[in-house]
């Protein structure tokens, strides 16, 4: 098998969960047949949405790019970074390194494309919504994208920043406001396009159809490790 390193605390709780997940995932009946992983667990890194709305905040970049070399030279073969709005960087990111990174938009879509959904509802950070990450994939695959207008996207950050981030219980309401709205407007399915949106799935029995892209990046972390796939994590769409 092939070891994997993450770059991690971008939230601390979504990291500690997508190890969870990666060992949840894995079809294994001793601690051998698990994947080996180092996790550099760095919550000193900046905030990313915060870089992308306004560059003359700190750039996150660079500490990220620390983290992984470091990864890298311990012996990771697979980077992974469980937060969606870290991949604004991925370019300067792989560029860095010398082992691929999980790209979690681009394996969320195919995903979806895979499961033949063509009309997706975004719940995200306002950085990767004002990046475009999900819509420009989206778009590249012949696929419609719609966001929540914009009382609903500041309900969504409210949740990761105020609620989760926050260490505070999660105003479910304010959460199903948004789904809600992205369902009327014709989704078929809506990412959980930020790895706090993921802790979310995890606590509460969501109603609807969703995928989680921390979901996709711990299965795929499994597969491109070469380890085995429980069958059961072969379709990650809820129904």
């Amino acid at each position: 098998m092939k070891k994997l390193g993450i770059i991690g605390g971008l939230g601390p709780m979504a990291t500690a969960y997508f190890f969870e997940l990666v060992i949840q995932m894995t079809d294994a009946k001793t601690d051998q047949e698990h994947i080996e992983m180092w996790i550099h667990n760095a919550p000193f890194i900046p905030d990313r949405t915060s870089y992308i709305l306004d560059h003359t905040k700190e750039n996150p970049v660079y500490p990220m790019i620390l983290s992984g070399r470091e990864l890298c030279r311990m012996g990771a073969e697979w980077i992974a970074i469980p937060c969606i709005t870290a991949h604004y960087f991925y370019r300067e990111l792989t560029e860095s390194f010398s082992v691929p990174v999980i790209h979690m938009v681009e394996e969320t879509v195919l995903h979806l494309k895979e499961n033949k959904k063509s009309r997706i509802g975004i719940m995200a950070t306002d950085g990767t919504a004002a990046s475009g990450l999900f819509q420009t994939e989206l778009e590249r695959n012949q696929m419609e994208w719609i966001l929540p207008e914009k009382e609903r996207q500041q309900e969504v950050m409210e949740l990761i920043y105020q609620d989760i981030k926050a260490g505070k219980p999660v105003d479910m309401d304010k959460f199903y406001r948004v789904a809600d709205q992205l369902q009327k407007k014709g989704a078929e399915t809506i990412i959980l396009g930020c790895t706090e949106l993921s802790l979310i799935k995890r606590d509460y029995s969501l109603e609807g159809s969703y995928i989680d892209t921390m979901d996709v990046l711990a299965k795929r972390s499994v597969e491109l490790c070469q380890a085995r796939l429980k069958e059961s994590y072969q379709c990650l769409i809820t129904q």
